[in-house]
């Protein structure tokens, strides 16, 4: 079923699932790995040793459910997004789900977004408690969602939220290197997030005016798109303007024994 789906079977995923005896004991982690390839950031990730060493890379994740305390740290580690913590003591009513989320613009805390079960579903408005998006996380942030308990166990993903800016992609930012707004947006969706990686593959910034133009707007474009305060960005690095110089009007200064 999970090669033709892409969904795990019930039979599989009750293996890998924590027992009702250690959810009531706090978060604890759910890794939905089911088939062996050579991957192990989650082993090298967990420092509790409630992932338990690979013999082989090839391995499936070994966990020992009793040893996890939920701090989550390998959520963003894992290059296939197999990873959760789940707390069903969070509250009387509701529980924590946190997950990894790789789609811009990211949610923010006290949003009301859509739950989602393993087949893209949608099973309960879910809130956004907290949004992790640090240097430390591999560029995965991790969303942190509270869930009614009935849906908790189910919910494994959140449907990607619409660009609430209505500002036309073909709108020019760069005028120097005619880079435009969609340009800009597609390269942060590609994972590039400072406006030097922007700079280097668009040249927007490398013009004359080195970025006096367009550099606030593709600060504020990254800010948006990645949840980022603006204190968090820089500018990276530019140079004064420079005028172009024929190799002819060096030539025909040094014969007159100026100075260039």
């Amino acid at each position: 079923m999970l090669e033709k789906t892409g969904v795990a079977t019930p039979e599989e995923i009750e293996k890998v699932f924590p027992s009702e005896e250690r959810l009531k004991k706090g978060p604890v982690v759910i890794v939905e790995c089911f088939r062996e390839i050579p991957c192990n950031p989650c082993y090298t990730a967990c420092n509790q040793n409630a992932i338990k060493e690979f013999i082989d890379i090839n391995d499936l994740p070994n966990v020992d459910h009793d040893n996890c305390n939920g701090c989550g740290l390998c959520i963003s580690k894992c290059p296939g997004l197999a990873i959760r913590v789940l707390d069903m003591t969070w509250s009387d009513e509701e529980a924590m789900v946190r997950i990894p989320y790789e789609f811009l613009p990211l949610p923010v805390a006290g949003d009301i977004v859509d739950g989602l079960d393993r087949e893209g579903n949608k099973l309960v408005d879910v809130r956004v408690e907290k949004v992790q998006n640090s240097k430390m996380m591999d560029k995965t942030p991790v969303l942190w969602l509270a869930v009614k308990k009935a849906f908790a166990k189910e919910v494994v993903f959140m449907k990607p939220q619409p660009r609430k800016d209505t500002r036309a992609d073909e709108t020019i930012v760069c005028r120097c290197s005619d880079v435009t707004l969609g340009d800009i947006r597609q390269m942060v969706e590609d994972g590039y997030t400072t406006v030097d990686e922007i700079k280097r593959l668009t040249r927007a910034g490398m013009g004359p005016c080195q970025g006096k133009t367009c550099g606030q707007i593709i600060l504020r474009e990254i800010s948006m798109m990645t949840g980022k305060s603006m204190e968090e960005l820089t500018l990276g690095t530019y140079r004064p303007p420079i005028k172009s110089v024929k190799l002819g009007e060096i030539a025909k200064t040094a014969e007159r024994g100026e100075e260039s």
